[in-house]
């Protein structure tokens, strides 16, 4: 490691857009980092449900998918791949990690989707199936912060499931104890006010 930067992994802590944010790919989304270190960073997009059931494309995974049971889309790069991430809640004891199942962060890890569904049907909490991801190769993210695109918060397991993801966006900046809870009540519209 010596004599490179050390990049502090924001791994684990969600992105939410700034309305100074011009990407309309991500427009008020809240990503998700799954993985982040000095090659890049990848995340999914936690508040675009698609119209597409799970069962429609993954059909044993359809029963553990938590509501609303669509598939999201989780970023412009790699649509046709699927990504399942889930919450194991609680502490996984002696007999570790589910099998099938790849911590990210605290309870949220990544749920190998070839794995039988039912090696896991007990172990988790919930589940969410999302097509595409978000990625940034190195230092771009980075450069994005510095550009005022994100802002980085803590995730809770369940922002995960939320069963009202429109309302995603608010609620997460809303629970922020600083300037950002005020950025919640800005108008979807800004020429509106």
């Amino acid at each position: 490691m010596s004599g490179m930067t050390e990049v502090s992994s924001l791994t684990g802590r969600l992105l939410v857009a700034t309305p100074a944010l011009a990407d309309p790919n991500f427009d008020r989304a809240v990503v998700l980092l799954l993985d982040h270190d000095e090659e890049g960073s990848l995340g999914v997009v936690l508040n675009r449900p698609t119209p597409v059931g799970v069962g429609d494309i993954l059909e044993g995974w359809a029963d553990l998918a938590g509501e609303p049971g669509v598939v999201f889309q989780g970023g412009p790069v790699s649509l046709d791949s699927a990504l399942g991430v889930a919450v194991v809640p609680g502490d996984p004891g002696a007999d570790g990690t589910p099998l099938g199942w790849r911590r990210v962060h605290g309870a949220i890890g990544l749920v190998d989707l070839e794995a039988p569904p039912e090696l896991l049907a007990s172990a988790l909490g919930s589940l969410r199936i999302f097509a595409g991801y978000a990625g940034w190769g190195p230092g771009q993210l980075e450069d994005e912060l510095v550009e005022g695109a994100w802002y980085v918060v803590e995730s809770e397991p369940g922002d995960v499931s939320s069963p009202s993801p429109e309302r995603l966006w608010r609620e997460v900046l809303r629970r922020q104890r600083n300037e950002l809870a005020m950025v919640a009540t800005y108008p979807d519209d800004p020429t509106l006010n």
